[in-house]
């Protein structure tokens, strides 16, 4: 199959365009280069452009006949979002639309959809599975629904089907080392905590201490990078044998704490990790934890990366080659 890959270059785009290619597929890498990195597309065909030219990408439908389109190209910074709105439901929500429109005008019949867990705000209940209420309390996930939305509309309207994979806390990097996580700024829990173990940063916060958890800092649901490609693979193949139009929660099902994430890093970088306490940022639950069952029966993914000292230990092999090359 030939598949375009939209925003190729970021932290997920990169690790499922290398999968792909191991997997025999054809790529062809759609990228900006705004948070993406040309180096961490190891192969396929590079385009540079915006996902939101309808000009080239009617040029691209109509000249390279793809199988499938898969969307990662979004703006993921939650307080960005709340200050910025407009530049997330642009980015994330028209310039999305801009390719489903250009897909319906050139007949491609297929999309995977980059979402996540944020189009449900503050959880009603945890495990959280795909019946659960969805009011985001931030503009980037209200982005990410609002594509949820027209994704169905499109099917009705269209034929367009597709796959909306919600994902809960992407981690990890390449087993392989040759990609991994490098934001620009960072805001994840795990690289932020292994640049102080590498030395690239002094301190991490900790945002609230006194959650009703067993040691009162927040839980969340790690997904280990390559575990996250596999579902988008077998995304892929659902499509393809005809599978229809659906959404599907991705997590292991285990939440980890903050305290927790700080001690895998101690226990795999050999040294203590500075952190202090400081106070609860606005709209952080308690736990976020991802029913799964949906994923595991219907596309038969099984993640293999679950435990959190083996995503911890592959993040700081890629952060060591991180701070020496920087260094």
């Amino acid at each position: 199959m030939h598949i375009l890959v939209v925003g190729g270059a970021g932290y997920i785009g990169c690790h499922m365009v290398k999968k792909l290619l191991e997997s025999g597929q054809s790529v062809t890498v759609l990228d900006n280069f705004s948070t993406g990195h040309r180096s961490s597309v190891i192969g396929g065909e590079i385009i540079e452009g915006n996902c939101g030219d309808q000009t080239l990408l009617d040029s691209l439908f109509r000249k390279r006949k793809f199988d499938c389109v898969m969307q990662f190209a979004s703006f993921i910074q939650v307080g960005e979002s709340v200050t910025d709105p407009g530049k997330y439901y642009r980015n994330n929500t028209v310039e999305t639309l801009s390719i489903l429109e250009s897909m319906v005008r050139n007949r491609v019949t297929r999309f995977i959809f980059s979402s996540s867990a944020a189009i449900f705000g503050e959880p009603k209940y945890v495990p959280i599975d795909e019946n659960h209420p969805k009011f985001p309390i931030n503009p980037y996930g209200a982005s990410k629904l609002m594509v949820e939305r027209i994704l169905e509309d499109f099917d009705k309207a269209h034929g367009l089907r597709s796959v909306s994979l919600r994902y809960f806390n992407a981690a990890g990097a390449d087993p392989d080392g040759k990609l991994g996580e490098r934001h620009d700024p960072e805001t994840h829990l795990i690289p932020l905590v292994l640049m102080v173990a590498s030395g690239r940063r002094e301190s991490v916060g900790i945002f609230g201490d006194d959650y009703d958890t067993p040691d009162g800092t927040c839980i969340r649901d790690y997904i280990h990078i390559i575990d996250l490609c596999k579902a988008h693979l077998l995304a892929m193949n659902y499509l393809k044998d005809g599978g229809q139009t659906a959404r599907f929660n991705l997590g292991n099902g285990e939440g980890f704490s903050v305290r927790e994430v700080i001690a895998a890093v101690e226990a795999s970088a050999g040294k203590p990790i500075r952190c202090f306490s400081e106070a609860r940022r606005p709209g952080d639950p308690a736990r976020l934890v991802a029913d799964s069952k949906l994923a595991r029966s219907t596309l038969g993914w099984n993640p293999i990366y679950g435990d959190l000292s083996l995503i911890v230990r592959h993040a700081w092999a890629w952060e060591q080659r991180l701070a020496g090359s920087i260094r």
